[in-house]
């Protein structure tokens, strides 16, 4: 956290947060209590992790996390899920995902669907807010990790916190090999 000089306890930036993700601070539950997470306030037009790290330093792309929106289709059913894993690797959507999801088809899902469903912006989706009854896939490389950068619900800002904590957000299943090189 000593790279931004903004850092903040979470609860003190609700203001900048969407509304899902602000609400699901405020009801936080858990071993690792909500004063350990934080909020960067960035410049949306570095909200994309990799000029994150251009203007911050490759040292962060160790500590960035992405979440994305996955759509698994069987028969004419679409689950929609969050997937997290370490930004510098990829959701192995059509293996791990769709295996777990069972489902006959995995993709990531639309823009439009991830925003309009999430309640968030592209660019900033976050596991913390997913709408209730949504699967959240973390690969357990993000869980063991001592802190991790993730996104804040919006292009403005980014949430630091313990990567331990993203194993108690409700509906999660943290799996190895999630996130493939």
């Amino acid at each position: 956290m000593d790279a931004f000089d903004d850092a903040r306890p979470v609860m003190e930036r609700l203001d900048l947060l969407t509304a899902p993700v602000a609400a699901a601070l405020r009801e936080w539950r858990g071993p690792v209590p909500v004063d350990q997470v934080f909020h960067v306030d960035t410049d949306p037009e570095r909200a994309d992790t990799a000029v994150l790290v251009e203007s911050y330093g490759a040292w962060l792309l160790e500590l960035s996390a992405n979440c994305v929106v996955v759509a698994a289709k069987r028969g004419g059913a679409v689950t929609l899920a969050g997937c997290l894993v370490l930004a510098h690797t990829r959701v192995d959507v059509n293996g791990v995902v769709r295996r777990h999801l069972g489902a006959r088809k995995a993709s990531f899902a639309p823009m439009e669907t991830a925003i309009g469903e999430t309640g968030m912006e592209f660019g900033g989706i976050t596991p913390i807010g997913l709408p209730a009854g949504w699967p959240l896939l973390v690969d357990a490389a993000v869980v063991h990790a001592p802190w991790v950068l993730i996104g804040s619900g919006s292009r403005r800002g980014k949430l630091i916190l313990p990567g331990k904590a993203l194993a108690e957000l409700p509906g999660v299943t943290v799996l190895e090999g999630l996130g493939v090189g």
